[in-house]
């Protein structure tokens, strides 16, 4: 295929110099991921166990399956984790029955994610100030966020963000985002929930690579990150009393035990980026059938080309280098994606990991994904005090989101 050529956009002649970009100081009361759950379907299986029946779905009979067998065999993912029972996949129909599924099952894991986060952070549904919600593998308005708020007893004024079109990277830039609204209200608690039911996506008698390889690449989850403002380090009143955002007197009873400072990362600084001329690389063509994958051959290529540069002039603004990031959360977009990532940046072979682990464990969550790993990290062993994180994920645009970490 042939890669697009990116251009950078400068200012005109005529316009003035902008200003070199300045780095923010960290922040010692910046804000904290306090923590992180996941939430995965019981319907797990062996890569081995989809490939015959992903292949009855997608192919038709008597065709040759020796593309499908090369793309499950390399993908890097052991065992997934499926929103249905592989069976009923075959009777889903059209696209209303696979998003009605996407809202049933995603409702349900959504409920366990934010309510499991909540319980680690020690919080209760009303302390919730502003809640992120993202996914790209159903639709429904009222959104789920705002279905699982009444379910749930978040507060009725909480603020609510619900994303769709960010794929992959709405891990990563949701977690942003959460940061933004937290630099300008410490007081505040804020959630980002991300549910992604890829399965639901694949398409019925579709041959095509991209379709293939999908088949081959994701699974299914949902997960929930919380983080707390600089001014709630000192332990709060889990109903509200002490957090800003406009919580009444009435949701701040619900609940009297004592917040622990949380013991998770500070955000430090984040950067989004967009490549010109790469819009047609990755995301969805939605037609009648539903949510068509398109995944380019030509994405690790930009990665080698690009991705190292942006990143490297990010960590400068904050004089860091490669050598100063000590954990690393890199979505795991599949095999070829994570080498591309690790020979542009020159990292040591083990430095990707705990992205190798979470996508042979659960295979590419999509949006999950980065908050997997992150769980995953913070179960293990957490990084010694001090040392630096980067969060990083790509997704359709064709976008980067970066977000820097201190422990």
């Amino acid at each position: 295929m042939r890669v697009p050529v990116l251009v950078e956009h400068a200012p005109s002649p005529s316009a003035p110099a902008s200003p070199a970009r300045r780095a923010s100081p960290p922040s010692a009361s910046g804000p904290r991921i306090a923590a992180v759950r996941c939430a995965l379907p019981p319907h797990r299986y062996a890569q081995h166990e989809l490939t015959g029946p992903i292949g009855d779905l997608c192919l038709s009979p008597g065709a040759d399956r020796a593309l499908l067998h090369r793309v499950h065999a390399s993908a890097g993912v052991g065992t997934r984790h499926l929103a249905l029972p592989i069976e009923r996949y075959a009777r889903l129909g059209d696209f209303g029955r696979s998003n009605d599924a996407w809202l049933e099952t995603g409702l349900e894991l959504g409920e366990e994610a934010l309510s499991g986060a909540l319980r680690e952070a020690g919080l209760a549904p009303a302390d919730v100030d502003l809640l992120v919600f993202a996914s790209i593998t159903g639709v429904a308005a009222p959104s789920l966020d705002a279905r699982l708020a009444g379910r749930m007893g978040l507060r009725p004024d909480v603020k609510r963000i619900p994303l769709f079109g960010l794929g992959c990277v709405a891990g990563a830039a949701g977690l942003a985002r959460v940061h933004d609204h937290l630099r300008g209200h410490p007081d505040d608690t804020a959630v980002l929930l991300t549910v992604e039911l890829c399965s639901l996506t694949l398409q019925r008698g579709d041959s095509s690579r991209a379709n293939l390889v999908a088949g081959a690449l994701f699974g299914d989850g949902a997960a929930a990150l919380v983080a707390r403002g600089g001014n709630t380090d000192g332990g709060s009143s889990v109903g509200g009393s002490s957090v800003g955002g406009g919580g009444s007197s009435s949701s701040s009873s619900s609940s009297s035990s004592t917040v622990a400072p949380a013991a998770g990362p500070r955000v430090v600084a984040t950067r989004s980026h967009l490549y010109p001329g790469t819009e047609r690389l990755l995301g969805w063509e939605i037609g009648a059938a539903g949510f068509r994958v398109v995944i380019d051959a030509g994405v690790p290529d930009i990665v080698r080309g690009h991705f190292g540069r942006h990143l490297r002039a990010f960590l400068a603004e904050h004089e860091l280098t490669v050598d100063d990031i000590g954990t690393w959360i890199c979505h795991p977009g599949g095999p070829r994606i994570l080498s591309a990532v690790s020979e542009t940046l020159g990292l040591s072979e083990d430095a990707l990991d705990c992205s190798r682990r979470s996508l042979a464990a659960v295979g590419n969550m999509s949006s999950v994904s980065v908050l997997h790993i992150l769980e995953g990290i913070r179960a293990r062993r957490a990084p010694e005090p001090g040392t630096w994180g980067l969060l990083l994920a790509m997704g359709p645009g064709f976008c980067s989101e970066l977000v820097l970490l201190r422990w």
